[in-house]
């Protein structure tokens, strides 16, 4: 069960400087350091601070000693957690300075400072603002908050008792979680707060988004650099939700007698963006080509072209006559408004090239006014391209699981994106590490075809070291994409991760070997420790098919989190959606792998 606390630092600017999930992090390497003690040195600091991965790069053990000892350091006298913090914020700002500039930026990090290291774009605050009040205006609970004043913090304020982002998830991916396990209330207790927003950080995960290094309490907090960036990530994929052939067919006339519908099928939702608006200006008789939303938009000529294609009826010869930047980007967004677009951005948004704000205009227009065709053959033959039912919910589950671990690299679509083996490495050195000989690895992009075997030679190499079943398997099968021999390597890397997770549990079973018979005998004694009946034979009983043992075991873990007047016998396949949604929401705020793995269905199909 999640607890609502944190590493407490008593100098309030020194602790906004951090977020939670790297004070935590700090605080355990600070308390390895000290000795027997109990005490830590400064000359302790060195050899750890060059250990840590925002300076393993930058600086040698012997530099870091001449930083830390210019003010006149005795590197023989004692130091706390907070004077570690000064000396590692040190660090940070001169590493930075040696760079030239921040080494992680983003575009949502730029104008107006919140903190010494952390800052926000005011321009995509205002575009989120409106975005929120768009559409979460009529919401029974939020409508009494909004519409919010972009000109102030109101968002943040707003955001820190959890229901605002886990409303917007909703929005985002419909039924992602279900709104009951949300605890819309005027004065919640920190209790629930901090379950709010558990399960806003695990569905967000979920579905995609990146929640690496932000932990409940930073949300609780409101930090505006990592609520912003959050919603930012969760309006992206609102936006480009459709761009794909599922949802909306007509886009396989990008397709050009040249390709194949399968090249479109593998692009990330950016990239078909990207493909579309450039098929649009190539009929518009535009001469480039656009790579990306930001240096090659920002002179607003290739959206002068793309809107005079998709509304002709609003076109103006005066957009393509000025030469003035700013006056073509504020034409172009008065002939997008005149189509219906609401005008999000500004034209300094445009002439500055403002990456995230120029992708959801040009997603806008998309959803608007795709200017695709509805009478093709090729469309018909992209409606009848479904997956498989069973490898398309394996592909999912296997997706959000590495996506979850927090690897670098995200995965859009698993069986293209795994293809070159990075991926899998970066897995296997997550979840056994310095397993991966990274000198004999090739990074992404990967132009010659041998690279790619090589890297997924090395995965079967370290799968066999780790005794996978792997026969018939090589590290050509990866790169040419065979699912079912990837979906089996797969499944062996997570089982993997759960042997050891089972194994760390053995110093509470005097070393014995968990197995699948002690969890059964677990979980049905826990469920019988409520006076309850219910009993199951296996992992395959068709009594979990209604998802009432699961709410019994739940519930015999922690009480508090079942609300019992919502669950019923499950006479209907209806209800036992509602009540089977209800357990995974319930198990979202409490065990995040369940939680991004298993959906409805899978209770449903047992």
């Amino acid at each position: 069960m999640s607890k609502f606390e944190g590493v407490i630092v008593s100098d309030q600017w020194l602790q906004s400087q951090f977020t939670q999930v790297e004070l935590r992090s700090l605080k355990s390497k600070f308390v390895s350091l000290k000795n027997q003690n109990g005490k830590v040195t400064f000359g302790d600091l060195p050899p750890l601070m060059v250990k840590l991965n925002a300076f393993r790069d930058m600086y040698a053990e012997d530099e870091i000693r001449g930083i830390l000892g210019e003010s006149g350091t005795d590197f023989t006298n004692d130091i706390d957690f907070e004077a570690f913090l000064k000396a590692y914020l040190n660090l940070q700002s001169q590493a930075t300075t040696k760079q030239g500039g921040r080494r992680h930026s983003s575009s949502f990090l730029k104008e107006t400072v919140t903190t010494l290291l952390h800052t926000i774009s005011e321009s995509e605050k205002a575009c989120y603002v409106a975005h929120i009040n768009s559409y979460l205006g009529d919401d029974p609970f939020l409508k009494e908050y909004l519409p919010l004043d972009p000109a102030t913090n109101d968002i943040f304020d707003l955001a820190k008792d959890g229901v605002l982002l886990c409303k917007l998830i909703n929005v985002a991916v419909p039924g992602t979680i279900d709104e009951r396990a949300i605890n819309c209330k005027r004065n919640p207790s920190l209790w629930e707060v901090n379950e709010n927003h558990t399960l806003c950080l695990n569905s967000a995960k979920a579905i995609g988004c990146t929640v690496v290094n932000i932990g409940a309490q930073d949300l609780v907090e409101g930090r505006p650099h990592l609520v912003l960036g959050l919603i930012s990530q969760i309006i992206k994929i609102q936006l480009l939700a459709d761009l794909n052939l599922k949802k909306t067919p007509q886009l396989v006339e990008l397709v050009d007698d040249s390709e194949e519908i399968e090249e479109l099928l593998n692009l990330s939702p950016e990239k078909v963006l990207l493909k579309w608006m450039n098929f649009h200006l190539q009929r518009a008789g535009y001469e480039k080509t656009v790579r990306n939303f930001s240096s090659d938009v920002k002179d607003g000529e290739a959206y002068a072209y793309l809107l005079n294609v998709l509304a002709p009826e609003h076109c103006s010869p005066a957009t393509l006559d000025t030469k003035d930047a700013s006056e073509r980007a504020n034409l172009v967004l008065d002939h997008a408004e005149r189509m219906g677009c609401k005008r999000y951005l500004t034209p300094r948004d445009v002439a500055e090239g403002t990456s995230n704000l120029n992708l959801a205009f040009v997603a806008q227009l998309f959803h608007h006014r795709s200017g695709l065709s509805t009478d093709t053959k090729k469309m018909s033959y992209a409606e009848m391209m479904t997956d498989d039912v069973q490898t398309s919910r394996e592909e999912r589950c296997f997706r959000l699981w590495i996506n979850s671990l927090g690897i670098s690299t995200h995965v859009n679509n698993l069986f293209e994106d795994v293809r070159n083996g990075w991926i899998l490495l970066e897995v296997l050195d997550k979840i056994f590490p310095r397993s991966v000989n990274w000198k004999h690895a090739t990074r992404p992009p990967i132009r010659m075809p041998f690279r790619k075997v090589e890297n997924c030679n090395q995965v079967i190499k370290i799968g066999k070291q780790l005794r996978f079943s792997l026969v018939n398997l090589a590290g050509n099968d990866i790169v040419q994409g065979n699912k079912k021999l990837i979906l089996a390597l797969l499944w062996q890397l997570m089982r993997f991760t759960m042997l050891q997770l089972l194994k760390n549990l053995r110093s509470h079973s005097q070393g014995k070997e968990i197995t699948d018979a002690d969890i059964l005998k677990w979980v049905n004694r826990k469920v019988k420790s409520t006076g309850r009946t219910s009993h199951i034979e296996s992992f395959k009983d068709k009594s979990l098919s209604c998802g009432l043992f699961f709410l019994e075991l739940l519930s015999a873990v922690e009480p508090r989190i079942v609300n019992w007047n919502l669950v019923t016998k499950g006479e209907s396949s209806m209800i036992l959606y509602r009540d089977i949604k209800q357990i995974l929401c319930i198990t979202c705020n409490n065990l995040l792998l369940f939680s991004s793995l298993l959906n409805w269905l899978n209770l449903l199909l047992l």
